[in-house]
């Protein structure tokens, strides 16, 4: 067997080492990409890509941050392992020439959450995953180990902690053991924050499962000591694919893969991988969508406990009486929380109040989890749009964007000011937002940016002889609105306005810790309750490529809760 190795350029342009394995049959077009599990790196996987059930695969791995003979240190945060991935992902694909059905991953451990998180936050179209003892709960023995290690990292954020783990808890083969101890490459360590990110994120993925359309099979072993395994039977249970199979090995330590009795693991991962193959991958799944429809039904209508009632009231109540002290709560309560003149504050970011009670409620009020998220969401929105920007200024085309239900649009005010040979138009239907957002423009003389008064899924509002944009914004509005047959006529008159090679960059909410919350305590514009439905990133894909765009790029946060992705028109029908 061929080995061969390199280095690929990930999403921060940082440079991680890889290997690729070529077996001396035919190759069939199908890719095996195979994660190391924590502290390994992709050397120990040879003896697996060697396999004589995987002949015929061009096989690869790479080694993680911080890891074998990658040079980059590790990093401190999870979601950049899954942004490696993706980078990993792409760079195959483009390298082989493949798309990502022909993939496969198998992932280990630490990996497999790595894994599990990818095909939840960015829905590939993947062939499938087979997860080796993943580890969405580790067990860390000592009480209350993870809310320590959380206050110890407020006093010491680069604080490293060292594995636990021996080798002797891995593998109950004797020489495989010893091949782990006399390994140099081996790191012992791990960041505290990476370790608790991990958890954080194990937990939202283990919890929203029902969003997971990949194919996954899942190997659990029955005497690990290194991993919770009744979570990855929760994790199975809930999981939205259709094709799924769980197997308990019984007897196998964590170690999986290097186990004496390895070979029944081996099996049941090629007998997947071949099923999977022969498996039409589903473009749409119903299923997904009733999920998050039950859900925004549940939060609009179905009851809450004792506790919730009165925690909820006690904050709607409180907001109504002491909210205007904060000059984001007063907005919010004016405008509604959902508005663009909302969301132009929240981008601001700056705690205003009356007195020092007033600016500690506003600072409290910014910093909530799903206003941090926005903020990243905008951050995520222009640095997409300077990439398409900069592509299109390569093929010397003029700029013209079309944010349709774009509120004041400060970030596109921001980015008038930056390329003032750009034209853009922002549209909105709330006459506040388009008032607030000519007087922005007029306060810094800006010619280039126009606002106009629309509907954004009113048809005859789409007309190409009125304005004929090659950069098109759908951001934040999709969640407010349930049914699919609505959005549809929004992209319709998007599509219906665009040419071939046209860029589209769209806003997805996913996932979201405070939706309840949300809808109880918050008001929307129509002085009602703020309900919304999240979208997996799947069924929202999937919307758009079925209209005649194809995606192509994907950001989302650390938290999982905003992604903003870039598609292209690919020259349907509508795409004239």
């Amino acid at each position: 067997m061929k080995t061969l190795t390199g280095k690929f350029s990930s999403f921060d342009q940082q440079q991680l080492f890889y290997r690729q394995w070529q077996h001396e049959e035919k190759f069939n077009g199908k890719i095996l990409i195979i994660l190391h599990r924590g502290h390994e790196h992709s050397k120990r996987l040879s003896s697996i890509a060697a396999k004589k059930e995987f002949s015929g695969y061009r096989i690869y791995s790479y080694d993680n941050r911080g890891h074998g003979e990658t040079e980059v240190e590790a990093t401190y945060e999870f979601m950049d392992l899954v942004r490696d991935l993706n980078a990993f992902v792409q760079f195959v694909c483009n390298k082989e020439n493949v798309a990502e059905e022909q993939v496969f991953i198998i992932a280990n451990s630490v990996a497999g959450v790595v894994a599990s998180t990818w095909v939840h936050d960015y829905a590939p179209n993947i062939r499938g995953l087979a997860l080796i003892a993943p580890a969405f709960k580790i067990k860390l023995y000592a009480p209350f180990a993870s809310s320590a290690l959380k206050m110890a990292i407020k006093f010491k954020p680069d604080l490293n902690i060292k594995s636990y783990v021996k080798a002797k808890f891995l593998t109950h083969n004797k020489t495989e053991q010893a091949l782990y101890n006399d390994d140099k490459l081996i790191t012992p360590n791990i960041p505290a924050r990476l370790l608790t990110s991990l958890l954080d994120t194990a937990k939202r993925i283990v919890d929203d499962a029902q969003l997971i359309a990949t194919a996954t099979l899942v190997l659990s072993a029955s005497k690990d000591y290194v991993v919770d395994t009744k979570i990855q039977g929760d994790f199975y249970a809930r999981l939205g694919s259709k094709h799924k199979k769980f197997v308990d090995l019984e007897g196998f330590y964590h170690g999986v893969l290097y186990e004496n009795d390895s070979q029944l693991a081996i099996d049941e991962i090629s007998d997947f991988i071949n099923k999977c193959f022969h498996h039409t991958i589903k473009r749409q799944d119903k299923q997904l969508i009733k999920y998050t429809s039950d859900e925004k039904d549940k939060i609009a209508h179905g009851s809450l406990t004792l506790a919730q009632s009165l925690n909820y009231l006690l904050q709607k109540k409180s907001m109504q009486a002491f909210g205007n002290m904060s000059n984001g709560m007063n907005i919010g309560l004016k405008y509604g929380f959902d508005s663009g003149v909302t969301l132009d504050y929240i981008y601001k970011n700056q705690a205003n109040g009356s007195g020092l009670m007033g600016k500690i409620m506003d600072k409290n009020y910014l910093n909530s989890i799903g206003w941090q998220g926005i903020r990243q969401r905008k951050i995520h929105m222009i640095e997409m749009i300077e990439k398409k920007i900069t592509l299109l200024k390569g093929d010397n085309q003029t700029i013209k964007i079309l944010d349709i239900a774009g509120g004041p649009a400060r970030y596109l005010i921001e980015l008038a000011e930056k390329y003032p040979d750009i034209e853009i138009q922002v549209r909105d239907y709330q006459t506040q937002n388009i008032d607030e957002g000519i007087s922005l423009a007029e306060t810094k003389s800006l010619r280039n940016i126009s606002y106009v008064q629309h509907d954004a899924f009113d048809s005859k509002n789409y007309n190409k002889d009125e304005y004929e944009p090659n950069i098109v914004i759908i951001s934040g509005f999709f969640e407010l609105f349930s049914d699919n047959s609505m959005i549809q006529q929004s992209i319709d008159g998007v599509l219906s306005i665009m040419a071939e090679g046209d860029f589209l960059i769209y806003t997805g909410q996913p996932w979201h810790p405070q939706l309840e919350q949300i809808a109880h305590v918050l008001g929307n514009h129509q002085k009602e309750k703020w309900i919304m439905r999240r979208r997996s990133q799947y069924e929202l894909d999937q919307l758009f490529n079925a209209s005649g765009f194809e995606k192509e790029d994907m950001l989302i946060d650390n938290w999982g809760i905003f992604s903003v992705s870039s598609a292209k028109c690919v020259g349907s029908h509508v795409c004239l």
